[in-house]
């Protein structure tokens, strides 16, 4: 009979943390020029692949939205927003106020940004759960969620306190946008 050997316990990994300044300069130095990574609460974090119906979803999505915002807003695909929480999420899309010239200088700001769409399918909890949190801090009205597994759009509305007070599930339909009380997006050109 052999005995098992007892596993040696190792301390909790605990990342450290980065500001944005720091983040910055290892972006300009090429650091992750090889790496798919964001900034959350001041931790480097590693983005999902993008699997195919999540690029084709995002490029139809994206197309449909462009369309119907025309010169009133901006579509930042894939592109960073600078965030106060010593975040700088890289949403897939990102309706931004038409400040071209401004984005030359630095990444939108929470001021900048009408609301932020995530498509989701292996990153689903880090969308729901972490990135809510984080958009919902920096005070974004509306953030959007397409569940790539229930092809389902999840909307949070009204931030308070860092949090999300209203989250709605739709699979049909149209809907308003916060921002763009006039303008009926729908639903079904966003899921498919």
């Amino acid at each position: 009979m052999t005995q098992a050997r007892s596993q040696p316990t190792t301390p909790e990994l605990i990342p450290a943390k980065v500001t944005l300044e720091q983040y910055h300069r290892m972006v300009d130095a090429g650091v992750w020029d090889d790496c798919r990574v964001e900034l959350l609460n001041g931790v480097v974090v590693e983005m999902s692949p993008e699997g195919i119906p999540h690029a084709s979803q995002r490029t139809k999505a994206q197309n449909y939205l462009i369309q119907l915002l025309g010169e009133r807003a901006i579509l930042r695909v894939g592109a960073p927003i600078t965030l106060p929480s010593g975040s700088e999420p890289e949403p897939d899309l990102a309706i931004v106020q038409p400040r071209e010239t401004e984005y030359d200088i630095h990444h939108p700001y929470p001021e900048n940004i009408f609301w932020v769409i995530e498509y989701s399918q292996t990153s689903l909890d880090k969308d729901l759960g972490v990135k809510a949190d984080i958009y919902a801090a920096a005070g974004i009205a509306e953030y959007w969620v397409i569940n790539l597994k229930k092809n389902a759009l999840i909307m949070f509305h009204s931030p308070i306190d860092g949090k999300y007070q209203s989250r709605q599930e739709v699979t049909a339909g149209s809907i308003n946008p916060l921002a763009f009380p006039d303008i009926a997006v729908d639903v079904l050109r966003l899921l498919v």
